[in-house]
């Protein structure tokens, strides 16, 4: 079974996904701002609003990463044309009947925070694909600042390539290394992944070790 190590990075508290969008602002705004017009039932109305106004926050408490959540571009354009197109389907239609205008939006919120699980999960998971360390660009859910993830993939198709991914991963440690001083101070040498160990490094003994450091 092909193995995942994601390298460098540390979870965070964040406010949603959606949020990062640049059409974000604009449609949510529409949306509260006509909830009213949507039911027969005065009731819906403060339900449906306050699933709009609280919908980053709940995004991220429903997503349940072990992961940091960070997206790609690309994945988060897919995730929000998804939305507001279905969120614009449903403020096409008139009055709807008591309960029915909530209910949409809660099936589309379960909609969106599957999306954006599948979308941050499947992109670590193509990281298997790679042969080594591999970066890929992302948004920060956090702060919607750019970012990126780097993992280190083990689809390597000979020894020449493990040998090169291995000697790859040892230099990037080493930087990170460097780069914190207290982490350097501390952090223990991988004897498993010194040079004269390399030949006869599998990747069984390879998962291993990094597990056990």
């Amino acid at each position: 079974m092909a193995l995942l190590l994601c390298l460098g990075m540390t979870a965070a508290l964040a406010r949603g996904c959606l949020h990062c969008h640049n059409n974000f602002s604009e449609k949510f705004s529409y949306y509260r701002h006509h909830v009213n017009l949507k039911s027969w039932w005065v009731g819906d109305i403060p339900v449906s609003g306050a699933l709009l106004t609280d919908w980053s926050q709940d995004t991220m408490r429903e997503l349940h990463l072990a992961i940091p959540a960070e997206i790609t571009r690309e994945n988060l354009d897919q995730v929000a044309r998804t939305v507001y197109r279905k969120m614009d389907q449903l403020y096409q239609g008139k009055m709807y009947f008591p309960g029915y205008f909530p209910n949409e939006l809660r099936a589309i919120f379960r909609e969106q925070v599957h999306l954006i699980q599948n979308a941050i999960i499947r992109s670590r998971i193509d990281c298997q694909r790679h042969c080594g360390i591999f970066q890929y660009e992302t948004i920060s859910c956090h702060n919607c600042s750019d970012s990126h993830v780097i993992c280190f993939g083990y689809n390597c198709e000979s020894s020449a390539q493990w040998e090169s991914a291995v000697r790859g991963l040892l230099i990037y440690i080493s930087n990170w290394h460097k780069q914190d001083t207290k982490m350097s101070l501390v952090a223990p040498s991988i004897s498993c992944l010194e040079p004269q160990h390399l030949a006869n490094l599998t990747l069984e003994s390879a998962s291993e070790c990094l597990t056990q450091h």
